[in-house]
């Protein structure tokens, strides 16, 4: 390739990437997932489309595509708090698991007996297509808050399904006579402990090492999280378990470790996952011939349609019988089953394997992702507010990034208090901060000042707090006790008392602003 090639196929793929950015705005305001966007774009400059680049090689597709998905469940694994998703942990497990096998059953058969495929062919759309994508959901919901369970449900399953889906579809692609059921089965769940060891493993060694090794620039943290997570897949697949699921497990460990410079790991983890998606989804585009899609248009509506009004439904309900989730947290969960990055990537294995049919499912799956992505993702929002689990007064979380004093033996704290939080109207001495905490500085409409005791804080302020090495942790859980609370967090049973901070102080309101001698 010679300089001026280059030149052009950077200029190439920035405006491209521009061209994709601004299209973020468009599905933002559309309510539609940015994946068809992308997906959009790559079939506009591929075949048949108005540049016409001739692009076939699914063996290419699938590497990047596993490399994009690697980076897509590490900023995933980095967003997933703990608190709210360890009460659906169990539900979650059991719907990755059980649930894909009741799917991939019902849909296999719909595809063999009402479409006519070839029982191998049915099994392998089956297993493609039992895999959620958590991605496309929240995007569509971001603007509606939703009970923690149905999250934390939600963003489990996405997390968890993707590794015994690909044990799946890799094992059905397999040419030649199968392994038994049970053989298969002990197979998935040998991979899945692997993969589950080694992500803990690597992501509770990387976070250690990361709070107790101060390195030279902040910029630097960013980039070791996504080595450590890239570590994790790599370490997981080379044990033979499953990379994908000791990816996001490692992440969020990471991501639930407070970590110095944490709002900035994850906004770094964020820009990589949306340049993963982007490139993946319009390598996609490319990969598709737009006028094969025509004959294999009804057969995945039909797959399709099965797939979201008889087997989503059926495995939400057969997994989630034992836990008594309400009717209408089902009936969400149910029509938030939305297909995106992960089928299509994974309907390349049988391309590459060399599977008869292999185009007809990879068009299939194609088709029926654009489709029921256009029908449900822009009905999510209002699906929600009809069932009344959209809860528009619950209080925002706090953003808070800490930077460690290493000199100091302290920490600096930058506080965000979000639109809805419940320290707006809350003075500073109200705060209650452990000694050894302080609030020093507060930025407010583009003008920062040295607050008093009795200043009030208002939504928008940007608050920096210097807390010590000891007081560090407690002074966080207050602070996120007080948004969640309000002044009187933790003297009414909530807040900092219940998150397990120290019980606050019952006397006089301390003045945090003491002075010490000099």
């Amino acid at each position: 390739m010679t300089v001026h090639q280059l030149n052009e196929l950077l200029l190439i793929c920035s405006l491209v990437l521009l061209v994709a950015v601004a299209a973020v705005r468009i599905s933002s305001r559309s309510g539609l997932p940015s994946l068809l966007l992308y997906l959009g774009i790559g079939v506009a400059i591929g075949q048949d489309g108005i540049g016409n680049v001739a692009f076939d090689n699914a063996e290419l597709t699938q590497v990047i595509g596993y490399a994009a998905l690697v980076v897509i469940l590490a900023e995933g694994g980095l967003g997933t708090k703990w608190k709210e998703i360890k009460p659906a942990l169990p539900a979650a497990v059991v719907l990755s698991t059980l649930g894909v096998a009741v799917s991939v059953g019902i849909t296999a058969s719909a595809a063999h007996y009402l479409v006519g495929l070839e029982w191998q062919q049915a099994l392998i759309i089956g297993a493609v297509v039992s895999s959620t994508d958590a991605a496309a959901v929240f995007s569509v919901l971001r603007k509606v808050p939703l009970p923690s369970r149905v999250t934390g449900i939600l963003e489990a399953e996405s997390g968890f399904n993707d590794a015994p889906v690909v044990i799946l579809v890799v094992a059905f692609s397999t040419v030649g006579e199968s392994e038994a059921w049970y053989l298969l089965v002990g197979e998935i769940a040998l991979e899945l402990a692997i993969g589950a060891a080694v992500g803990l493993a690597v992501g509770f060694i990387g976070s250690y090492g990361l709070r107790h090794v101060a390195l030279p620039a902040s910029g630097l943290y960013p980039i070791a999280v996504m080595a450590i997570a890239v570590v994790a897949y790599a370490a997981g697949a080379m044990a033979h378990g499953s990379g994908f699921l000791a990816v996001y497990l490692a992440s969020m460990v990471l991501g639930n470790a407070k970590l110095p410079h944490a709002p900035a790991n994850r906004g770094f983890a964020e820009g990589l996952g949306w340049i993963a998606q982007i490139g993946m989804f319009v390598l996609l585009g490319l990969l598709v011939t737009p006028h094969e899609l025509v004959r294999d248009f009804w057969p995945a509506i039909v797959i399709g349609l099965v797939l979201t009004v008889v087997a989503r439904p059926t495995e939400v309900l057969v997994s989630l019988l034992p836990f008594r989730i309400p009717w209408r947290e089902q009936a969400l969960l149910s029509w938030a089953g939305l297909r995106g990055a992960v089928p299509i990537i994974l309907a390349t294995i049988p391309m590459v394997s060399g599977i008869e049919g292999s185009e007809r499912i990879f068009n299939i799956v194609f088709v029926l992702v654009v489709v029921y992505t256009l029908v449900q993702g822009p009905t999510l929002p209002w699906l929600a507010r009809a069932l009344e689990l959209g809860d528009q007064n619950e209080a925002a979380d706090l953003g808070v990034e800490s930077a460690p004093l290493e000199r100091l033996r302290g920490h600096l704290l930058s506080v965000a208090i979000p639109e809805g939080s419940k320290m707006h109207g809350v003075e500073v001495a109200e705060l209650r901060l452990p000694a050894g905490a302080a609030v020093t500085l507060v930025v407010r409409e583009d003008k920062s000042f040295v607050p008093g005791p009795a200043t009030v804080l208002r939504r928008g302020d940007e608050l920096l707090v210097v807390a010590t090495d000891p007081v560090r942790d407690a002074a966080e859980r207050r602070l996120r006790a007080v948004g969640q609370g309000g002044k009187l967090a933790g003297w009414l049973g909530t807040g900092a008392t219940a998150a397990g901070a120290p019980e606050p102080h019952r006397g006089p309101l301390r003045n945090p602003f003491r002075r010490t001698s000099g």
